[in-house]
């Protein structure tokens, strides 16, 4: 049993902690005795600016008795990395190089975490609510102002007199749902003044935020005639958190089972406040549930935006529970993948290749998704394979490594957000560590959607090409024995970037299968359903741009999905003449 020792409070860290971080130790042995001494990349060069990890609240200098008293092999580092720091004005992401050759192991830590051990400690005692850190993300949300009781009236007016693109207010609230302790935290952005005829829902990714969306936020609520939900979705963000329990014995069941404690939620959620359909965006797992919402809640969507989504191939380890699990996936390039060398680049990347290519090799990579052009894919180490299978999350183990856990979070704040400015990298670092420390939920329904290295075991491949061909459930106004009506298609745009570890070719083969499913259904249909077909399929690749592109490339990405909201009132406008001439 590994033992941490703080000021007053002790934490027992499981054994199987301390098993993969030796794991980890072995393979950098392993490495440095074939021959291959590890280089740390730098952190920081002396042009770049410095970012501070801090909180309002600061520590003095001195040796403080709550910071954490660490194992003796790594006592050193931890005096030396609170010394640096108590010469620094302020906290920083990483410590300057020392003159003399620090050791390799730490150099290594040093690398992949970070922030340092007293800066960590600093966070962990100082505990910014989660609130109150999505609230400092929102303040770099432009133009944009909270209609709060203080802002009312005259102020509000003021407001819109500074906004380019009209008087634009946000609201943030938590709707209450059915059941013991459900709820959503929704925001919510409005033109004032303005009718609302659409509505755009945007759904972020496993065990993101809504706060991740906010440089989206001002440039999509500019078209006229939208308003604009943001959700953090159950057990996720900052919703509710309640118990996560499957019941189902099934391997099918279960899934269905994990997929309707969010996508239920969801519903809930539009039936309170009114929506009578609308276009939903979902990035990663976002996307991934808001096509198993299309095909349970048919007749509610007027289309489907996937940012890169999670589970569209199909992997015959996943899906077959008497295979092993999968070997190789590109989920490695989530926390190895640098972002300011993605978005400063030349487009390039698999998915670059193939979007730049001829119709022909878009056409072969839908056919055979596995090709040379693909992310690269990394052999799953066994004892990550373990850890998923039993549930334990990362998540987890960001709570029970206490004065440690925004150390570790800096492992992947550090590379996701290093090509933003200082400032916006501090705050996205504590909304990260806010939302990661909280209580686990919803969470825990990733082992049985995806298998390890996010292979979906219930392929969306599988099942895309019905998404808008469900049959409609019959309102409570309408009359019985009026034969049911069906779907007749919606759009679906699967958006990825030129560098994303989810392969675009995936993308290409969901494509093909709804195009082929629109010219079957036109073949059957009545003069009155090809009038009113709407199914559609297109890939769109953004340049310079990861697995989060709407964060990496949000001038781009904002711009495509603009027009796709532009293309969706447009549509809706022409149906609602027709509706009025018939």
């Amino acid at each position: 049993m590994l033992l941490l020792k703080t000021w007053p409070t002790t934490f027992l860290l499981p054994k199987r902690l301390k098993l993969v971080f030796l794991a980890g130790r072995r393979d950098l042995d392993s490495s440095a005795g074939a021959g291959q001494t590890p280089t740390p990349t730098p952190v920081s060069t002396p042009t770049q600016t410095r970012c501070r990890l801090s909180t309002d609240a600061s520590l003095p200098t001195q040796q403080d008795p709550r910071q954490p008293i660490l194992l003796s092999s790594h006592a050193q580092a931890a005096t030396q990395a609170a010394t640096q720091a108590s010469h620094l004005p302020h906290p920083t992401m990483a410590s300057q190089p020392q003159s003399d050759s620090p050791p390799r192991v730490q150099r290594s830590l040093s690398t992949l975490f970070p922030l340092g051990y007293k800066e960590a400690a600093q966070q962990w005692w100082t505990n910014v609510s989660s609130r109150q850190a999505e609230r400092n993300v929102l303040a770099f949300v432009p133009f944009i102002r909270e209609a709060s009781a203080e802002s009312a009236g005259s102020q509000l007016q003021d407001l819109a007199k500074s906004d380019p693109f009209g008087q634009r207010v946000w609201r943030s609230s938590m709707v209450q749902l059915s059941g013991k302790n459900r709820a959503l935290n929704e925001l919510y952005i409005e033109r004032v003044g303005e009718q609302a005829d659409d509505t755009l829902v945007m759904l972020h990714g496993y065990g993101a935020g809504l706060g991740f969306f906010y440089k989206n936020f001002e440039p999509l609520s500019r078209v006229p005639g939208w308003r604009l939900y943001a959700l953090d979705m159950l057990g996720m963000g900052n919703s509710s958190r309640p118990t996560f329990r499957i019941h189902a014995k099934d391997p099918k069941e279960k899934i269905a089972e994990a997929e309707s404690w969010f996508i239920d939620a969801l519903e809930e959620w539009r039936k309170i406040r009114k929506i009578e359909k609308f276009t939903l965006l979902g990035h990663s797992m976002g996307g991934y549930l808001a096509v198993s919402y299309a095909l349970k809640y048919p007749g509610r969507l007027n289309k489907l935006i996937l940012a890169s989504p999670v589970g569209i191939p199909e992997d015959p380890w996943a899906v077959n529970a008497d295979m092993p699990e999968p070997e190789e996936s590109t989920l490695a390039n989530e926390f190895t993948q640098d972002q300011e060398s993605i978005v400063s680049g030349q487009p390039s990347g698999g998915n670059a290749a193939v979007a730049r290519g001829p119709a022909a090799d878009k056409r072969a990579a839908a056919a055979k998704p596995s090709t040379p052009a693909t992310p690269p894919k990394r052999p799953i180490p066994s004892w990550l394979v373990w850890l998923w299978d039993a549930n334990v999350s990362p998540f987890s183990i960001v709570r029970l490594a206490g004065p440690l856990g925004p150390r570790f979070v800096s492992g992947w704040t550090f590379r996701r957000f290093n090509h933003l400015p200082p400032d916006e990298k501090e705050a996205l670092h504590t909304y990260s560590y806010s939302l990661f420390r909280q209580r686990g939920s919803g969470e825990y329904a990733l082992p049985y959607l995806l298998a390890p290295g996010a292979y979906a075991r219930s392929p969306v491949i599988n099942r895309i090409q019905d998404v808008g061909r469900q049959e409609i459930p019959p309102a409570a106004a309408d009359d019985p024995s009026a034969p049911p009506r069906r779907e007749t298609g919606i759009p679906i745009v699967f958006m990825y970037g030129d560098r994303d570890w989810m392969d675009v070719a995936g993308g290409y083969a969901a494509e093909e299968k709804i195009k082929r499913r629109v010219v079957q259904a036109l073949l059957h249909a009545s003069p009155e359903e090809k009038r009113r077909e709407n199914g559609s399929a297109k890939v769109v690749v953004v340049r310079n741009a990861g697995h989060h592109l709407y964060l990496d490339n949000p001038d781009e990405f904002n711009k495509i999905v603009r027009k796709e909201m532009e293309e969706t009132r447009a549509r809706g406008l022409r149906e609602r003449e027709m509706d009025g001439l018939s």
